[in-house]
């Protein structure tokens, strides 16, 4: 780690949590009170009680996440933002969270978003013909009941990619509850083979989001991620691949 990355490292002392009630925001929210984050977290009013167990430790700033006027007040003064691209409804919910994070998070600070696997930078990811066809019949689906727009998703990375920030873009693979196996393994594109488990703890992936705001090596990559512990991880452990 150079000298520039530590001075980086050394200035998160400030955190924002977008979509700190659910499972994956909860989870990150314990990882940055751990590491002595200050932390402020942004929830739907109604998602508000999910986050008593915090109380008194952290600020929760209600409101949709995809409010402008929300996101600008819950990342001010903050040196990173931890931003859950969730795609529910079918009013571009998940790109209206990542453009009002990216217009008013302070210019320099880490941004960090959590997305799947079906995102793709570059259009070098080689996904399964199942995985695909997972990923269209929910797409379909979604929209016909009108609970999740995975396309608007998709949209939301874009954004992110094509900004000049310090971003950072976790893409999970399945995820299951459990106790922490230590961070998890990861790779520029799936369809390696350290990336075959397909399954990762959600309490790693937050560890992961955590971890990211003072890895500078992570810092305009979108990493798909895997549990350390899986076969897969396990078997390409000390091997050379595109993956740290």
């Amino acid at each position: 780690m150079g000298t520039d990355q530590v001075e980086r490292a050394d200035r998160v002392t400030k955190v924002c949590i977008v979509g700190a009630s659910g499972k994956l925001g909860r989870y990150m929210v314990g990882h940055a009170l751990d590491r002595g984050y200050e932390v402020v977290g942004v929830c739907r009013e109604a998602s508000v009680p999910k986050l008593a167990a915090f109380e008194g430790r952290m600020t929760v700033v209600p409101g949709h996440t995809n409010d402008p006027e929300v996101i600008r007040r819950a990342v001010a003064g903050c040196d990173g933002v931890l931003t859950v691209l969730v795609p529910w409804g079918v009013r571009q919910y998940s790109s209206g969270t990542a453009q009002a994070v990216l217009d008013h998070a302070r210019p320099g600070a880490r941004l960090v978003f959590s997305c799947g696997w079906h995102i793709t930078r570059d259009g070098k990811d080689r996904y399964s013909r199942l995985f695909t066809l997972g990923v269209r019949i929910a797409a379909v689906l979604g929209r016909l009941v009108r609970a999740v727009e995975i396309d608007d998703q998709v949209e939301a990375c874009r954004r992110v990619f094509a900004s000049g920030t310090r971003w950072t873009v976790v893409r999970g693979s399945s995820l299951e509850e459990g106790e922490s196996q230590g961070l998890p393994v990861w790779s520029r594109h799936v369809g390696d083979p350290v990336l075959a488990g397909n399954l990762t703890r959600r309490v790693d992936f937050a560890l992961f989001m955590v971890a990211a705001l003072t890895d500078d090596s992570l810092v305009q990559e979108a990493p798909a991620i895997v549990g350390r512990r899986t076969p897969s991880a396990l078997a390409h452990a000390g091997e050379p691949h595109d993956h740290a």
